[in-house]
């Protein structure tokens, strides 16, 4: 029996062909490293690493499209795709298809095989170029690839859209906080001497993570998901617990949480409730419409904390740093005011977050179909 018949037998077409992954690139190759003197948190190309931007910065050494395959870090074997101008740094495998192939579609195939598995089966730790060169994949024709890519990147496009609508709601958030509470302009460009300085424990109360035994965990996503430092930045789970903790806290949809290593950033959770982790922590605003005066204080706070501690590894906060947190606390009146206008900003981001969660679950559930043929493209209504 011919391999195309043994193919059809499957319930893939007879047109769909066995390739080595470097047989359909134009180009698979790892960019070049760059000093971290010339990162920045602007500029005018992003910075690809392992783990995706690792900062800007003022050249490029890539300009086109491209999947990107992270070869070391914590998430090594993650695949994005890519369009524009970059620098791809030593760390970051970039794919780009031949004329019979389609980027895009490769990088959704790239996705779909965790190479993750593969790091392993090189001298080093991390992702070969050659291994992933030689790893075999079952294509259909470019132009069955390109609808594909199509189908799937309806999705896309939408969460990214809605990414870009949150940005705008985010800045404008803190375009107005730094006009009230730092540049006092409804106030005449000055603070109000009734404003009290106060410390943060008068607008929120601080939950800590508790800590889960690692024999709890398990990664086929039976049960609630375990938030770690992470998981917070893309607001994705690896692991679970089917056990529920006596001292843990659930996390819901629209709190303010903050990891308590490396970088400190305060996020608005827009995923499914969840257990905090060791290390992690919620800002529970006092005031039920408070959270966007709570993110835009703190904010800075954890910044300069960042900024000031000077480590040989990974930088901590804790419980010390966060009683010495100062702020002034504005009237009520003026809180009621900065409230009624960024709360519905906060429950809109929220439900776009949601909103993200679920389309990308629906084109991960079809993206294995799609990719092995099962699915014909034409089948799918959206």
């Amino acid at each position: 029996m011919r391999l195309e018949e043994s193919w059809g037998l499957l319930g893939m077409k007879s047109d769909w062909r066995k390739y080595k992954l470097e047989d359909v690139c134009s180009r698979l190759s790892s960019g070049k490293g760059i000093s971290s003197k010339y990162l920045s948190k602007e500029g005018n190309y992003p910075v690809f690493g392992g783990n995706g931007i690792r900062g800007y910065t003022a050249t490029s050494n890539f300009k086109g499209d491209c999947a990107i395959i992270g070869r070391q870090g914590a998430y090594c074997g993650n695949v994005r795709y890519f369009a524009g101008e970059a620098y791809m740094t030593e760390h970051a495998v970039v794919v780009c298809a031949n004329d019979e192939s389609c980027t895009r579609y490769l990088a959704y195939l790239l996705s779909n095989m965790n190479l993750g598995r593969l790091s392993g089966q090189s001298a080093q730790p991390g992702l070969s170029v050659k291994t992933l060169a030689k790893q075999e994949i079952t294509i259909p024709q470019r132009d069955e690839q390109i609808k594909i890519s199509e189908l799937l990147g309806i999705f896309d496009e939408k969460i990214k859209q809605n990414e870009q609508i949150n940005d705008n709601l985010f800045q404008q958030m803190e375009a107005l906080y730094k006009s009230w509470f730092t540049d006092f302009t409804p106030f005449g460009g000055e603070r109000p001497l009734s404003w009290k300085k106060s410390d943060i424990y008068s607008i929120a109360d601080i939950i800590y993570g508790a800590p889960f035994a690692s024999k709890l965990f398990n990664t086929d996503g039976e049960g609630i998901p375990i938030i770690r430092i992470r998981d917070l930045k893309d607001q994705t789970f690896v692991t679970y617990t089917t056990e529920n903790h006596p001292k843990g806290h659930l996390i819901k949809p629209g709190d303010i949480v903050v990891g308590m290593d490396g970088e400190f950033r305060p996020y608005i959770w827009g995923n499914t409730e969840a257990w905090l982790n060791q290390r992690v922590c919620i800002f529970a605003n006092k005031r039920p419409e408070g959270k966007a005066f709570v993110l835009f204080t703190i904010k800075p706070l954890l910044y300069r904390i960042e900024q000031t501690q000077v480590a040989t590894t990974v930088i901590h906060i804790g419980k010390k740093d966060y009683d010495a947190f100062e702020l002034y606390l504005p009237d009520n009146d003026t809180l009621d005011r900065f409230d009624e206008i960024t709360s519905p900003m906060i429950d809109q981001i929220v439900v776009n977050c949601l909103a993200n969660k679920r389309l990308a679950e629906l084109r991960d559930a079809l993206l294995p179909r799609l990719m092995s043929g099962e699915l014909d493209v034409s089948e799918v209504d959206i």
